[in-house]
């Protein structure tokens, strides 16, 4: 914030687990935003966050956007809702940031961009991988050349099993928009296509595996782009193992690059030799997908403000054009010839 601006004022819609662990207490602190506002439909629970927090007061959701001394919205709702919140908000002049994903379709991730090129107000979606050092490295290196021409990219999300008790909207297919390939797949996916410059997807082949409830709890990915590059992917929330396992590989004629942890391969003097270039950490002990949080948080103040700006997140549209291709491929069994662009 430069010397003699005022904070932005901001709302934070949904006190489910991420917002009470990265949104609130991040924008809380933070010296370029004055947290005015928490809401929940529960509002009694609203009521219990603000004050765990220090924020001044609690609302319901509907009530939020016809307040006119705030300057943002952060939407951490279900799925089913971002569509409509996003678009109210930036219709009444809010500045938005809103959860992954964008909306349940292609049609309502459109109609999200266009409302926010019409408000000319900031429309930014939680995808904080982008956030990370590592993956900035190594979009860099994949994009600029340096691993030559790209031929693949994979990704790979594993969460540990875990027993539910009840059913959430999470596993609601009207609600969430699908299982793991929605929650897990897509920003594995949004990742993997970012790394290497979002190419148009022409073909995709998805298989996917019933779990306990109305979603899938498995799927397994493939797609080609327009110029040949392979795109793979692997999600489940039925891995048993000691921990999560969560990776992305670039491949090229000239090198490859792969995290957690950041490592780059080209091939010098006839064989394969580590480049890896050295890249910032967390400061502290604070771990790198709070961090990563922490930065995304703070960009979207920094655009919300005007200190700079950010295109509209239109790839977005291509994203759910290929996730919709996707679960149409595992409806069917077949390959679904597509265009994201």
């Amino acid at each position: 914030m430069t010397a003699g601006q005022e904070p932005i004022r901001v709302a934070v819609v949904g006190t489910g687990a991420i917002s009470q662990v990265m949104h609130v207490p991040i924008l809380a602190e933070h010296p370029g935003a004055d947290l005015a506002i928490v809401s929940d439909l529960d509002l009694h629970k609203a009521r219990t966050v603000a004050a765990r927090f220090r924020v001044p007061e609690a609302l319901e959701p509907d009530k939020v956007v016809a307040r006119e001394d705030v300057d943002a919205v952060v939407l951490c709702t279900p799925n089913h809702l971002h569509e409509r919140q996003a678009v109210e908000a930036l219709e009444a002049g809010k500045h938005v940031f809103v959860e992954r994903p964008l909306a349940l379709t292609s049609h309502g991730a459109g109609r999200v961009v266009e409302a926010a090129r019409a408000s000319r107000r900031a429309l930014v979606v939680g995808l904080p991988h982008r956030f990370r050092p590592e993956t900035s490295v190594l979009r860099s290196w994949a994009t600029a050349g340096e691993l030559g021409r790209l031929s693949s990219v994979r990704g790979i999300w594993l969460n540990r099993k875990v027993p539910l008790l009840r059913s959430t909207w999470r596993q609601n297919r009207a609600q969430a928009g699908g299982g793991v390939l929605m929650d897990l797949g897509l920003p594995t996916l949004d990742l993997c296509l970012w790394l290497v410059g979002y190419p148009d997807v022409k073909r995709v082949t998805c298989a996917v595996s019933a779990g306990d409830f109305d979603v899938e709890e498995g799927a397994i990915l493939m797609a080609e782009s327009v110029e040949g590059l392979v795109v793979s992917l692997e999600v489940s929330t039925r891995y048993f193992a000691g921990h999560d396992h969560y990776y992305a590989r670039v491949m090229g004629t000239d090198g490859s690059g792969s995290l957690p942890p950041l490592e780059i391969y080209k091939q010098l003097g006839g064989r394969p030799m580590e480049v890896t270039p050295r890249h910032p950490k967390p400061q502290g002990d604070e771990n790198p997908y709070t961090n990563a949080y922490r930065r995304q948080l703070d960009h979207f103040v920094r655009v919300a403000s005007g200190q700079v700006e950010a295109p509209l997140p239109g790839e977005q549209v291509s994203l759910m054009r290929l996730i919709e291709a996707a679960y149409a491929s595992a409806a069917s069994g077949r390959e679904v010839v597509t265009s994201v662009v």
